[in-house]
């Protein structure tokens, strides 16, 4: 019924910037917080950056001055820019948001979290 499709990611060097995609599409009647996920080999899946349906945003310290969250109400997409890229940024990429879903009419609806794909993301010489 939802589904979130991610794009952007790729090879960059250190110092370089990526900019990723995540666009939600289906019987969406509303999109609440939504944000950026990565997990790095060997390692637990952590929050990069978050934003509510108002606009407001966090971070996490790693990335704080360098990433960038934003959001497209009409298009129901969220972008990460990635700058001054390093190698420990090297990871999977993934977007979330929470969805109200259904169709206008139905007498039915549901509130869940949904999760993109996954994007790699290499930074590397």
């Amino acid at each position: 019924q939802v589904q979130l499709v991610e794009s952007g990611g790729g090879l960059v060097q250190p110092g370089g910037s990526l900019r990723l995609s995540c666009a939600a599409s289906g019987d969406i009647i509303s999109i609440g917080d939504m944000g950026w996920y990565r997990q790095a080999p060997g390692e637990q899946r952590e929050l990069v950056a978050g934003i509510t349906s108002g606009g407001d945003t966090n971070y996490a310290d790693s990335v704080k001055g360098r990433f960038t969250i934003s959001r497209d109400n009409t298009d129901n997409t969220v972008y990460l820019q990635m700058n001054s890229l390093k190698p420990e940024d090297t990871a999977v990429y993934y977007c979330n948001a929470d969805v109200t879903s259904g169709r206008y009419g139905s007498g039915q609806y549901s509130f869940r979290a949904y999760w993109g794909q996954g994007t790699q993301v290499t930074v590397s010489s």
